[in-house]
């Protein structure tokens, strides 16, 4: 995983140019190489929730695995109904959910018949119970009647030998479901990544200790554990770490041994005090710092002794951003998972914005809902600072590195938190 001097120039801004999003995302993609690819471990299906599935689950059942009834109603052969009049028809039995005809189906009768029971095969044709009437024993059936109707088919949902669930999915609770459907009561899953993360700069604090003066409270880590965690990785803290190349060299060697991804904010820049770019370069390689993007432009891609290095910018925004774009794709990478990119929506601008070209922005916003339908409204104030406008923000506008003029009711793409992050 080491790189050419003429990568190293090309990628990681020394000639002064700032690198795209799209590229560095190209550069994550084709650099950084899956660690959790053959350590598979067999969970329960309630122990599965959130973790990457391992193997292709090849169906050996059909779902649903016999013909069964859509609705309440009445079940017929279609042959047996008088086309264009109403028919009359004896009462043939009555079919419950789990309860199959003990005989066959009588051919010129109906049968009373419930959501979910089986259908008999001689019948194929099941009646919605609203459009019967009953009179001295017998049903008068609709003249109108689609043959075949109400009606779930044999292995409609699922078919023999079918793969319902592809490795490299990152179960949620309709693919535990799935499972369930399937018969299986476990399924093969490739371990948590384990991410190291760490905090720096000699004025952060703890929460709960005491605040001198200059000093801050840090959010980030914090931050980055409910990212982290609610991405399905395992996460070990190591706390704040002062402003010293030293410290941190040394905890980044300690942390490469037992990690997958060391995730790391501040200390990323081009500041005499910023000391994570130099110690990334003492033990491994710096793929890229410095992106046309804002917030976080100095973000660093790299590894350390092997193990994947993310340097993400100290500001509690930039943070978000960058995970967000960059993180997501990146653990979704290491751990063989399918990661499939926010889908951006089009939605009309309830602002007006004259950008400068050169960096991709995404600035937090919210959606507003008029009499016209919705339109995306950016709060007010863009630093990268103020942690708060995350909870008052539903997501990102996304603005290519062109410059442009909005004007309300300009279409604009839209990035919901809801895709992104619980």
């Amino acid at each position: 995983m080491t790189l050419t001097d003429k990568d190293r120039f090309d990628c990681c801004g020394a000639d002064g140019r700032l690198m795209s999003v799209d590229l560095a995302l190209v550069h994550l993609q084709t650099r950084v190489p899956p660690v959790a690819e053959t350590e598979a471990e067999s969970l329960p299906l309630r122990a599965a929730l959130g973790w990457v599935l391992a193997a292709d689950q090849v169906s050996t059942v059909a779902v649903p695995p016999f013909d069964n009834s859509a609705v309440d109603g009445w079940a017929v052969t279609a042959a047996d109904l008088t086309p264009g009049q109403e028919t009359r028809l004896p009462l043939g039995g009555r079919i419950a959910a789990g309860h199959p005809l003990a005989e066959p189906a009588l051919r010129g009768h109906a049968y009373r018949i419930f959501t979910g029971a089986p259908v008999p095969a001689s019948l194929d044709t099941v009646i919605m119970q609203e459009d019967y009437r009953e009179d001295n024993g017998a049903v008068i059936l609709p003249a109108s009647v689609k043959a075949g109707g109400n009606i779930r088919r044999a292995g409609e949902s699922v078919k023999i030998g079918s793969v319902p669930l592809a490795a490299g999915t990152l179960l949620g609770p309709q693919h535990i479901g799935v499972a369930a459907t399937l018969g299986l009561t476990a399924l093969p899953v490739r371990r948590r990544l384990r991410v190291a993360i760490f905090s720096t700069g000699d004025e952060i604090r703890d929460p709960g200790q005491p605040l001198p003066p200059g000093c801050l409270y840090d959010a980030n880590r914090y931050t980055l554990t409910g990212l982290l965690t609610a991405s399905g990785c395992d996460v070990t803290d190591l706390g704040i770490l002062p402003d010293r190349l030293e410290a941190i060299r040394d905890t980044l060697d300690r942390a490469a041994a037992g990690h997958d991804l060391i995730v790391t904010s501040g200390g990323v820049s081009v500041g005499a005090e910023d000391h994570v770019k130099a110690a990334v370069q003492a033990l491994g390689s710096l793929y890229l710092w410095r992106l046309a993007l804002k917030p976080g432009k100095p973000l660093a891609l790299g590894e350390v002794k092997g193990t994947a290095f993310l340097g993400l910018p100290g500001n509690p925004v930039a943070v978000m951003v960058t995970f967000l774009l960059f993180a997501r794709p990146l653990i979704a990478r290491l751990s063989g998972a399918t990661f499939r990119p926010q889908r951006r929506y089009p939605l009309p601008a309830a602002f007006t914005l004259k950008k400068k070209a050169g960096r991709r922005e995404f600035p937090r916003a919210r959606i507003v809902q008029t009499a016209f339908g919705p339109v995306v409204e950016l709060l007010k104030g863009d630093s990268s600072g103020v942690l708060t406008s995350m909870s008052s923000a539903e997501g990102f506008v996304d603005l290519p590195e062109a410059a442009m003029d909005i004007v309300p009711g300009d279409s604009v793409a839209f990035l919901p938190f809801s895709e992104a992050m619980p």
